[in-house]
This record gives structure tokens, sequence and C-alpha cells, in this order.
């Protein structure tokens, strides 16, 4: 990281330090396969000690570690290897987004875009609506990762800031603040339907009770609060911290792709405006697949309410990617068409082709982080600390707020070692939410504390599936830059975010006011 950064107080050293020990680590691409090799190692080891544990689902089965370095282990290390890469979470996500952003961005359209916006909000305001966005994003699941943070990186450069300052508040938004929305996604329908089967086993009569909407309350509230606590951090802790940046450490071609903030000429003008309403045309085009009766991709109207429809919507699962490349490509398009950075289709292969090129580092960390994530999972090393986890916390017996505090503690650190919100959840649901019931804690209330300890730690563990990416986009303006180094910058919101967040739910449960409709704090039985 650049010189002339502040390095003052107990907590900088502290961050230094983090940056120090973790750059420590090899290149992210080899650091996963030393992962992944030692998961296999781990996997035989723990194999020998014949560890069990009961599987908290509902057929109570149970569950050991796999040695994956028997003779089945190493069929499956070989057979999987390219199943592994292929279905590696991010990896289609972030290529697919990316095609359409590429053409938006080598257009022209995402520069005239930032400018416009740039220029019409007083700067100061700027940090705060890039976490907003970020932690609104979350109505687009995963695509917020691939999206802002590369835009607010642009967005901090052109305005002579430190790029990284803006990728780290966009990313913080969309990744710590994944919990928090003014409207209702895609988790909360995924979450709270884990948490309803969980409470059927104690109360199947109040599980009926239960809906999707089981957290609104308190996550609408949490986006005013994250945002201002973001804003904080990033404008007071984090850019003061990496100082001037350095144009000559980062791509040339990343660096000097934003345009000066000079207003924008009448050609933009007209090309911004048709872009606009190119775009909105085709978000119209898009709500027509899921918002009327009989829409191609519109959920099962039998499963509940309008809103649970549109939540549960093959739409919101499976179509949002696409849409957003589409809503990325045909304003690109239509800008370049209009300004003539685009005369032909070669121009749009061209745009499209150097996009993928620049995506070669993410595709070779995706191969390496693939092969942990899937090794990891597939010993069951994570299902086995997960179960020991939650019989330590049942063990220490504690109650009221200390017993909160404590299970979102066991939910931070099992979140550094599974990075997948919903399996995390389909594992810990079934062990904590009857073990909260019989304490007299709602369903609702155990699957908010687990939401504000999954979300406040997502940005800190390179097991996050999207952590590999956003390194590689940070690469571009920092060649050195290191899982250390990203840490380290996005520390102070994890845990600016943990806290406040952790206290603004304990001030809840203390006035018990309900965390969504019907969802209150205690139960009653």
């Amino acid at each position: 990281m650049e010189n002339g950064r502040k390095k003052n107080g107990i907590f900088q050293k502290f961050l230094d330090f983090v940056e120090w020990l973790g750059n420590k680590l090899p290149h992210p691409v080899t650091l996963f396969a030393l992962l992944a090799a030692l998961t296999l190692v781990a996997s035989a080891v723990l194999a020998m000690f014949e560890i069990t544990v009961e599987h908290p689902g509902e057929d109570q089965e149970t569950v050991s570690i796999n040695n994956l370095l028997d003779s089945e282990g190493i069929s499956y290390i070989f057979s999987s290897m390219t199943d592994n890469f292929i279905n590696f979470a991010p990896l289609g996500v972030v290529l697919v987004t990316m095609l359409g952003i590429g053409v938006a961005e080598r257009s022209g359209l995402i520069s005239a875009a930032l400018r416009g916006f740039v220029l019409s909000i007083p700067k100061q305001l700027i940090t705060a609506g890039l976490v907003f966005a970020g932690i609104m994003s979350s109505l687009a699941s995963d695509a917020g990762y691939v999206v802002l943070p590369p835009l607010g990186a642009v967005l901090f450069l052109a305005l002579g800031r430190h790029p990284l300052a803006g990728l780290a508040a966009a990313f913080a938004g969309v990744s710590a603040g994944f919990s928090a929305n003014l409207l209702l996604s895609g988790t909360d329908a995924m979450l709270a339907e884990l948490s309803i089967a969980a409470a059927s086993v104690i109360d199947p009569q109040y599980a009926e009770g239960m809906n999707v909407a089981m957290n609104y309350f308190f996550i609408a509230a949490s986006v005013f609060l994250l945002t201002l606590v973001g804003w904080f951090v990033s404008d007071k802790i984090v850019e003061p911290r990496l100082g001037k940046f350095n144009p000559q450490n980062g791509d040339s071609t990343a660096v000097e792709n934003t345009d000066d903030m000079n207003p924008l000429k009448p050609v933009e003008k007209k090309g911004l405006i048709w872009a606009i309403v190119s775009a909105v045309v085709g978000i119209g085009l898009a709500l027509l697949l899921v918002v009327l009766p009989n829409s191609p991709m519109r959920g099962d109207d039998s499963i509940g309410s309008y809103m649970d429809t549109i939540v549960q919507s093959p739409f919101m699962s499976d179509g949002l990617v696409p849409v957003i490349a589409i809503l990325f490509f045909i304003p690109g398009l239509v800008y370049g068409l209009i300004t003539r950075s685009i005369k032909n289709d070669k121009d749009v292969a061209n745009q499209m082709t150097e996009t993928m090129a620049a995506m070669g580092m993410f595709i070779v960390l995706a191969f390496t982080a693939g092969q942990f994530v899937a090794y990891f999972a597939e010993s069951n090393i994570g299902l086995v600390i997960g179960v020991y986890g939650a019989e330590l916390l049942e063990a220490l017996n504690l109650t009221g707020i200390p017993l909160i505090i404590g299970f979102m503690f066991v939910t931070a650190v099992v979140n550094l070692f599974i990075g997948s919100a919903s399996a995390k959840w389909a594992m810990m649901a079934p062990i904590f939410v009857p073990i909260m019931m019989q304490l007299g804690y709602s369903p609702e209330l155990t699957t908010m504390a687990y939401r504000v300890a999954d979300s406040s730690t997502n940005i800190i563990t390179p097991l996050m599936t999207y952590f590999a990416i956003i390194i590689a986009f940070a690469q571009q303006y920092d060649k050195n830059i290191g899982i250390g180094t990203l840490i380290s910058v996005m520390l102070p919101y994890s845990i600016f975010f943990f806290v406040t967040w952790a206290l603004m739910l304990i001030v809840w449960m203390l006035f018990g006011i309900p965390l969504g409709p019907n969802a209150p704090i205690e139960y009653t039985g």
C-alpha cells in the first residue's frame, strides 16, 4: 500500500500489523491451492480419530469426517476438479454480468453517468450514497458484488480520491450490509424458510404463523444505521489510512480509463438521456416477466401473498443475473451508437472480449478457490465445527443478552469457515432455533441475530465466495495488494458494523419492539 497514510494510534498500528501478517501469506491463487491441500490432509488426519456428530437436520443421521485421501477420496479429487471450477458460485455470475458491464464501461456510458452523478450531488454525500447503494444491492442477489465495488473505485478515482476507498465503501455496503434492506429480497425468503422448518420441530402451530417478512422492521431500520456507520468508517478511518493514491502501482488501463470530472458534452448528454430511456424500457419489460399473473417467471401464486410470489419467483432466484447483464448491455450499446464509440458489431465484440481478458486473474482464482470450497464441504469439517460450536454455547448455560451475544460470536467464527449464508443457516437453524425457543426467545430473533453476525464478518473471511473477485478488482489499482491488505482495509467496517448493529438489536430486545409483522422478541409457547 502507498506511503503517506496515517500511522498514529493503537488501532491504526493494529491494522498495520494485520496487513503485514496477512501479506506474508502467498499470492491468493497459491493460498487457495494450499488451503485445498491442507483440507485434504486435515480430512485424513481427523478421520483417523473417528470424530462423529449428529446431523442437525430432520433425519438426525450421524456424520463423520470424510477422508479425502483414501481411494474413494482421491477418485473424488480427480473426477470433481472440472465441476468444482465450473460450479464455483461466483464464476458464472461474474462473467455473465461483466459481459454487459463491459459494453457499458468501454462505450463510455459508465464514465458519463458517474460524472453526471458526481456533478449533481454534494461531494460530501458521495460516500454515504455509495454505501447505501451497496446495502440496497442485495435486491439483486449477488450481482452487487460484481457491479458496485469496481464502480466505487472508478467514482473515487474520478474525484481525485483513493480508488480503493471507493471499492471498500461499496464492498462494505454490499457484503457487510447484506442483511439490511428497505425491501424484501430472496435472502429473506431463503433464511425464513429454514427458520420456519426449524421452529416447527418445537411448535408447528407457531411455525405456521411465521412469514417471509419476519425481520422486515429491523432490517429496514438497519439501512440507515449502517449507511451512517459505513460513511463514518470510510471517511474517518479507511481513506485517511490509505493515504495518497499512487497511479504507478496500478494497471495503466484501469487508472487511465476514468475521464476528468469535466461537464458532459452535448453528445454525451444526448447519449446518456437515450441510455436512460432504454434502461427504463428494459426494466419495464423485465418486470413484465414477473409482476403480472401468469408471467413466465412468476412464482407459484399459491405460496402466499403477492410479495411472497415475487420474492420466491424464478425471476429473483435465477433470472436476475442475465437481466442485470442485459440492462447494462442495452444502454451501453445505445450510448455507444449515439456517441459513435460503437460503430458496428465488431466494436461490441471487441469490447466484450477486452472485458473477458481483464477477468483472467479472477478466472485463475476461481479454479483454486473452487477446489478448496468443494473439498471443505465434501470433508464435512465445517459441519463438525458448527455442531461443536453450538454444543459449547449450550454448555455455557447463558441466558438473556449474553446468550444472544454468545450466539452471534459463534456465528462470526463459523462464518470464517463456511462462506455461504444459506449453507450456514441450514446447518445452524435446526440447532439454535429450538434451543432459543426453549429458553424463551423467538425464532425471528434468533434469525436476526444470525444475520447481523453473518453479514458483519463477510468482508474479512477469504472463504466468502466473492472475496477473490474483490482482490482482482483491487489489484487493478495496486498490483501488490494481498489478502492481508484487503482484510486490514475491511476490518474497521466489520468491527463497527458488528458492534453498532448488535447494540441496535439489544435495544430492540430491551424495548420489545417486533422484528417484523407478527414477529415478537420472546417466544411464550
